[in-house]
């Protein structure tokens, strides 16, 4: 009987241990439940420098938990709080938008892999940080990554990694390697065609800019020019430099071009590639330009043409045309009086050599006005920033027209070597001497008492 009794609790306490365990599995999955919202935050990515490519990998990752019906997105909103407590709106879904996948991708506009995205936003995530996703004014799912007050660890350049929830405990995880899923037909907006906003900004393109003024900043201007054969309206374009959007107003007629007086400071000559963007109303990158090194002063850069491929001319141009049809002049304008040095860019003193003409197998000389026999340099060519001076049949260095002052520096060579020769023999002449008296001292002082002798 002890037996049976002991058989019937051992049974009882395992049944019971069995319910146990299943009750808390089940208590545990609501948990999990409760603490991922029906539409959340899965991943963050703040973008890292590769390979010279900024933002390389910037992206935010909103997923949904069930999947079987599209999802109204209409009052979403992503937002973004920087270190120091700023918010502002990262990304607001307009009307008739619709999550239809499992989760949409957004991405920087001018992010490398910006075309891996359903949506674009246009500000740049930092290292510490937090985004929020929001639905008509309520937060719904938040994180933050400062490593301080309750947030994640912050991102570090060195280590590149991907901030990532875990649907296990519904918490973020740093992870080194993480694959993003983008799918093109996750998300959609449908159209209202009353309510629809047609692209403003397309056919907008960047074709002229002149950074580097010679008296006043409010020299600088950007030229715009509309590609299309209809106008353009610019109320909601922008312009973004520097990672700050500037409005542009007004209207650029079909096929017109547009000069835009910036309410931001242009560097001159930057030591890095600048980089300007045009914004379309959606948010999306119209144009870009990359300005470089090497700006000069008076001198725009401008888009000249195209070559045989397609691939656009930019050329430095000494005859800016704000507002007009661009146009190519290689060297600048020089005073009367002066005449431009082809070889260096400079404007310099002409002799006056009016009407001379030289021998055949000579050239005049515009800087002294003579005629000069030509070299013999057939064949002879010189490497790449190099030139053939015909006076001596020698390769000169090309001297780069940086838009200073244009002034010609002449190189003064010094015949020292003939005068430092003399005076080598000279002191050896003095040595040796010197060493000849020490010497035969004795030989010379007895000489001279015997000369001394005789003539007393």
């Amino acid at each position: 009987m002890k037996k049976i009794l002991r058989i019937l609790a051992v049974t009882l306490g395992m049944n019971f241990m069995m319910v146990f365990v299943f009750l808390g599995q089940v208590f545990a999955e609501d948990l999990k439940n409760n603490q991922i919202p029906e539409l959340y935050i899965k991943a963050i990515n703040p973008g890292y420098t590769v390979e010279e490519k900024n933002n390389v990998g910037e992206m935010i990752e909103i997923a949904r938990k069930k999947s079987d019906e599209p999802i109204l997105l209409a009052g979403a909103t992503v937002g973004y709080t920087n270190s120091s407590g700023n918010s502002t709106i990262l990304f607001e879904f307009p009307e008739n938008s619709w999550m239809t996948g499992e989760s949409i991708l957004l991405r920087l506009a001018s992010s490398p892999m910006s075309e891996l995205a359903n949506v674009n936003y246009t500000k740049t995530l930092a290292f510490k940080a937090g985004v929020n996703l929001s639905i008509d004014g309520e937060v719904v799912d938040e994180v933050c990554w400062t490593s301080k007050d309750g947030c994640y660890a912050e991102f570090k350049s060195s280590n590149p990694t991907t901030l990532v929830r875990n649907l296990e405990t519904g918490g973020f995880e740093h992870m080194l390697e993480y694959e993003f899923k983008y799918d093109a037909e996750a998300y959609r907006v449908e159209k209202d065609e009353e309510k629809e906003i047609v692209s403003q900004c397309k056919g907008l393109i960047f074709s002229e800019i002149l950074s580097y003024y010679e008296n006043s900043q409010s020299e600088q201007f950007i030229e715009l020019h509309n590609t299309l054969a209809e106008q353009i309206l610019l109320d909601g374009c922008k312009v973004r430099y520097k990672n700050k959007t500037y409005d542009l107003t007004g209207v650029v007629r079909a096929e017109e071009y547009y000069k835009y007086l910036p309410t931001f400071s242009l560097t001159k000559n930057p030591t890095n590639v600048g980089v300007l963007e045009i914004i379309d109303t959606d948010g999306t990158v119209v144009n870009k330009l990359n300005y470089p090194n090497g700006q000069r002063k008076g001198a725009s850069y401008a888009l000249i043409g195209y070559d045989d491929s397609g691939a656009e001319l930019w050329r430095t141009t000494y005859a800016p045309t704000p507002g007009e049809a661009n146009n190519y002049q290689e060297f600048k304008t020089c005073e009367e009086g002066k005449v431009i040095n082809e070889a260096t860019g400079n404007c310099v003193k002409i002799t006056s050599v009016a009407e001379k003409i030289c021998l055949e197998g000579q050239y005049l000389n515009i800087l002294t006005g003579r005629c000069k026999k030509y070299e013999e340099t057939a064949e002879k060519t010189c490497k790449e920033g190099y030139y053939l001076n015909p006076e001596t049949g020698r390769c000169r260095k090309v001297q780069e027209n940086n838009g200073a002052e244009y002034k010609l520096v002449t190189e003064n060579y010094e015949r020292e070597s003939s005068f430092v020769a003399l005076y080598l023999i000279i002191a050896a002449i003095i040595v040796g001497l010197g060493y000849l008296v020490y010497e035969f001292r004795r030989e010379i002082l007895k000489f001279w008492r015997k000369v001394f002798r005789r003539f007393r």
